[in-house]
């Protein structure tokens, strides 16, 4: 089958690339690469097409979607910090964008399209878990936006008859996340710090907790969702319905990597939520979802994934300098 997955190119969308093509689809891969990296896709780039460009440019959306049957629109301005701080282009991104890519497939006859939407919808209402039909009170423009994203597929779903799934995602981490922006996820700049005999900064008193779900439970909702029956216009949380405070995940890393470092605690961040833990039982119904993953180890293989690349990158020699110019003589 022929999909496309925008930021493809980026942390969940190339781990979700990959097993698209090691189960034998073809791949279109939207990404304009400001956030995502042509690495991640370097071990299959000779199997999929990759087109470099923006979701919120509707022409090269629709180039993208020629000929597909899936989409899953992972392209998003993901930051909550960064959505605050800058909630105009947040917009741009997340729901121009969005709609650009649901006329794009609209027009295209896909047969559906799963929308990577967010936990953060939920807000700050204290009941946990957080099951799909609490009313949503997101607290952060990103929040707004993904919330957003949710209720044009739904209603491109009633309008035009475009098949749409969204899942919540709860806290996704693993291998390629990227932990050199200040808005990274905490687990890959936690899992940095370790390995750089640094502290890991805590933004709060370090007793929120999360919902942590490995990228390969995120990978495996984002394909049971094109395909499981009865469920367009539906809405489902992607977590594994456990949570872990950040002080207990510094000391889970602690035990992992052999070290004891002390944390550094720096005050919260605004948009931030307190807790968050998913109800998965309807994913499970009806998707068939099962994470296979849980934290612990899921933490133990990113850990591993960020320090095999550190040793990498350490024994990679620096490219060889241009030679001299030789001197001309008068």
């Amino acid at each position: 089958m022929r999909f496309v997955v925008t930021g493809g190119a980026g942390f969940i969308g190339s781990n979700t690339v990959d097993e698209l093509v090691r189960r034998g689809h073809s791949v279109v891969v939207l990404d304009d690469l400001s956030s995502g990296k042509e690495e991640n896709l370097a071990e299959i780039r000779n199997k999929i097409t990759l087109i470099k460009g923006s979701i919120t440019d509707i022409e090269v959306a629709r180039k993208a979607m020629h000929e597909a049957e899936y989409v899953v629109h992972l392209a998003a301005r993901t930051s909550v910090p960064k959505s605050v701080k800058d909630p105009i282009e947040t917009n741009r991104i997340n729901i121009d964008g969005t709609l650009n890519v649901l006329v794009a497939a609209r027009d295209a006859k896909v047969k559906r399209i799963v929308f990577a939407a967010s936990s953060s919808a939920y807000g700050e209402t204290p009941t946990l878990p957080k099951i799909e039909k609490m009313e949503p009170q997101p607290i952060s423009p990103y929040g707004v936006t993904k919330y957003v994203g949710e209720l044009y597929a739904q209603t491109f779903g009633r309008c035009y008859g475009l098949e749409n799934v969204s899942l919540r995602y709860f806290n996704i981490f693993g291998p390629r996340q990227d932990p050199g922006s200040p808005y990274s996820g905490v687990l890959a700049k936690f899992c940095t710090a370790f390995l750089e005999e640094g502290q890991p900064v805590i933004f709060g008193d370090g007793e929120q907790t999360r919902d942590f779900t490995y990228v390969e439970n995120a990978v495996q909702a984002n394909l049971l969702a094109c395909e499981a029956p009865n469920v367009s216009g539906k809405v489902f949380n992607v977590g594994v319905g456990g949570r872990f405070s950040l002080n207990q995940t510094v000391a889970l890393l602690n035990k992992i990597s052999g070290k004891s470092l002390g944390t550094k605690y720096e005050p919260a961040r605004d948009g931030d939520i307190r807790d968050s833990q998913a109800d998965i039982s309807q994913a499970r119904e009806f998707l068939g979802y099962e994470p296979s993953v849980a934290f612990e180890e899921g933490l133990r293989r990113t850990f591993d994934w960020y320090r095999a690349a550190q040793v990498k990158a350490n024994s990679t020699p620096p490219p060889a300098s241009a030679p001299a110019p030789t001197p001309v003589k008068s």
